[in-house]
């Protein structure tokens, strides 16, 4: 959340030519995503519970509209909702890989 508010903060992002906004902000929040259920679930969940995937999103998707918000704020930036869509659709792939990855059988080894 820290990166994202100071990344934020900046009059442009600091993106290369070719990785377009939307791009930068669905990967972004794709890891705070994934980041935000280990954090609730206290650990990384063997498997994702509907309980912690909506924790999780919300956490996420409220931390990028708050995020937007910020950006009314900064000169160079603003608000725009489709960059709140962006990062609600990176929480639903993050949340998505972390259930992915609950669902891979384990050896024990």
């Amino acid at each position: 959340m820290a990166m994202i508010f100071f990344v934020s903060a900046e009059p442009s992002a600091p993106l290369p030519e070719r990785v377009s906004d939307k791009a930068a902000h669905l990967a972004a929040y794709a890891v705070l995503a994934v980041l935000s259920a280990r954090a609730v679930g206290g650990g990384p969940p063997r498997r994702l519970t509907p309980t912690i995937a909506l924790a999780a999103f919300a956490i996420t998707s409220g931390y990028g509209a708050f995020d937007e918000l910020h950006q009314m704020f900064v000169p160079g930036r603003c608000a725009d909702i489709a960059d709140w869509y962006a990062d609600s659709a990176g929480a639903v792939v993050g949340l998505g890989a972390c259930w992915a990855w609950g669902i891979i059988p384990r050896s024990k080894v």
